[in-house]
């Protein structure tokens, strides 16, 4: 009898244990279109520079990619409130700064110097960072959206992005610059911050999440393709070279990896139509849903700068599980 009784509770025991269980949807609609994307980062330090000769980046303990999170007891989220809270605390040409790096925060004195009745901070700071790229999904059941397949590092520091709020966009390619074998080209594009397509949550090594906050009810829908249904050979991309009209171009899928992080799937573009346009793969066209047999497999994220008509993807299943974390 005593027997019995250990062996229900192991089994009640083992029922009770967690797992992972993504709620992702069996079909998903598929992107393709260009958006424009912005993120609020807080007030980050991207440079410093010498007023009279001096340089506070070697009187203080402050480092590119250090965000100022406070003026003296002043909270400051933006250059705007940056600036005011100076104005407003500043007592004998010093001010305290609240600092965040990464996990930690710590507390600094900046001297200012006057100069023509301005004080300077011999500070270069931004408080946001802006660009486009190809929305790669949206999950119909939870209106959750993924973009680039990879992660939005900031130029300075080379440090990924940290998300206070943001928001993708409209946008329309007004024009293409080319690539070619050791210089990748780009899309330019305009972005209607008027119409706002949803709210970015969360920066990752997997790519850029979010709410989907328009209409989608009329978006078409394909299968997830899951990793070991992936094979060599032919397959497509959905991107957009003018305005934002979304148009299929044909691919050849050379390898797969599933040991990598992000770049699961080799590929080339046989496109003529594509490579007359682009010369091959281009910034901008990170996020691109890759199609194969009617499914979504994955999503563009690199060029290959030596032979710019190949380029890597990531597992849409990465990416879907990614969103629902």
């Amino acid at each position: 009898m005593k027997k019995k009784i250990i062996s229900a509770i192991l089994m009640s025991a083992c029922i009770l244990m967690p797992f992972n269980v993504y709620a992702y949807s069996e079909n998903i609609i598929v992107g393709g279109e260009n958006i424009g994307i912005h993120i609020d980062t807080g007030v980050l330090i991207i440079g410093f520079y010498k007023v009279n000769g001096s340089s506070v980046h070697a009187s203080t303990k402050l480092n590119i990619g250090d965000e100022i999170v406070k003026v003296e007891q002043t909270p400051v989220s933006n250059i705007e409130e940056l600036t005011s809270a100076i104005d407003k605390e500043l007592k004998e040409d010093q001010i305290t700064l609240t600092i965040k790096r990464a996990n930690e925060t710590f507390e600094t004195t900046l001297d200012l110097i006057k100069v023509d009745d301005i004080y300077k901070t011999g500070l270069y700071v931004k408080d946001g960072i802006s660009g486009i790229g190809t929305l790669t999904y949206i999950d119909p059941e939870t209106k959750i959206f993924g973009t680039l397949g990879h992660e939005i590092i900031e130029s300075n520091s080379k440090t990924r992005v940290e998300v206070k709020q943001g928001n993708i966009y409209e946008s329309k390619v007004t024009k293409i610059e080319k690539s070619e074998d050791g210089k990748v080209g780009e899309k330019n594009a305009t972005i209607q911050k008027e119409n706002i397509y949803g709210n970015i949550t969360k920066n990752t090594l997997y790519g850029v999440f979010g709410n989907y906050t328009e209409e989608i009810h009329a978006l078409k829908t394909l299968p997830v393709g899951k990793k070991e249904e992936i094979k060599l050979g032919k397959a497509s991309i959905y991107t957009v070279l003018k305005n934002n009209e979304r148009q299929e171009y044909e691919i050849t899928i050379t390898k797969i990896n599933p040991n990598s992080d992000i770049k699961n799937i080799a590929f080339e573009i046989t496109d003529e139509t594509l490579l007359k346009e682009t010369g091959g793969v281009i910034q901008g066209m990170s996020g691109s849903p890759i199609i194969q047999d009617g499914k979504v497999i994955g999503a563009v994220t690199h060029a290959i700068v030596d032979n710019v008509k190949t380029g890597y993807g990531i597992f849409i299943t990465t990416m879907l599980e990614e969103g629902e974390e």
